[in-house]
């Protein structure tokens, strides 16, 4: 995954993505809503490891891009695979405390959880700022060709000691851009994701993979 934050524009929009792995052998609720102090225009989005947002609800960290893409995977067994059981997908993201800058440990296991933040700071210009995923249609045996439907692909989501549900909701990725959530202006949210994978049919044998891609636009 990649968080990214710029400076004002016409049009502000930040992007991050998520690549998506699922391993098949033959013989994957609460948020945090936080205020932060108003200034200039400034979006800021993560999603699984990366830099500081800032001091503690300023969204004042410097502007660019971590590099950073997390990967979610499962690798079931035949076992597995047979029973129709839906299976936990694991995390190689290691971000457990909160970018917002308060030191909040948000995500105690991220071996199985991606968080995922978003803040949108304004003194100005629109009053909202809207975060949605784009999902492909499928996850592809890059060898074979074969395919898995990105339907199969779903989330959970929490924050330990938050009160407010939901603020970034469960889900399950559709083939297409769907709206999470929208974030009111000097606020920041976050919680982790927890993915599985529903397993509903048997799969080729073989690595299937997928990237899907966190947008945070405000006009």
């Amino acid at each position: 995954m990649k968080r990214t934050h710029r400076p004002s524009s016409p049009r502000q929009l930040v992007g991050a993505c998520l690549a998506l792995l699922c391993v098949a052998e033959m013989a994957a609720a609460h948020a945090w809503s936080l205020t932060i102090n108003s200034g200039s225009r400034r979006l800021f989005l993560h999603v699984g490891n990366g830099a500081l947002s800032g001091s503690q609800g300023t969204l004042n960290g410097s502007t660019g891009r971590s590099g950073i893409v997390n990967t979610v995977q499962v690798a079931p067994t035949v076992a597995q695979l047979i029973s129709g059981t839906a299976l936990a997908m694991t995390s190689d993201s290691t971000q457990n405390i909160s970018l917002y800058g308060d030191g909040n440990n948000t995500c105690p296991t991220p071996a199985s959880q991606v968080m995922i933040g978003a803040g949108y700071r304004r003194n100005s210009g629109a009053a909202s700022a809207t975060l949605t995923v784009a999902s492909p249609t499928t996850l592809t045996n890059l060898a074979t060709g074969d395919t898995i439907p990105i339907t199969q692909i779903s989330w959970t989501v929490s924050a330990p000691g938050s009160g407010v549900p939901n603020v970034i909701p469960a889900g399950t990725f559709t083939g297409g851009t769907q709206t999470l959530a929208t974030v009111p202006g000097n606020t920041y949210i976050e919680n982790c994701h927890t993915f599985s994978y529903a397993n509903s049919a048997v799969r080729g044998a073989g690595t299937y993979t997928g990237q899907v891609t966190y947008t945070l636009a405000s006009p």
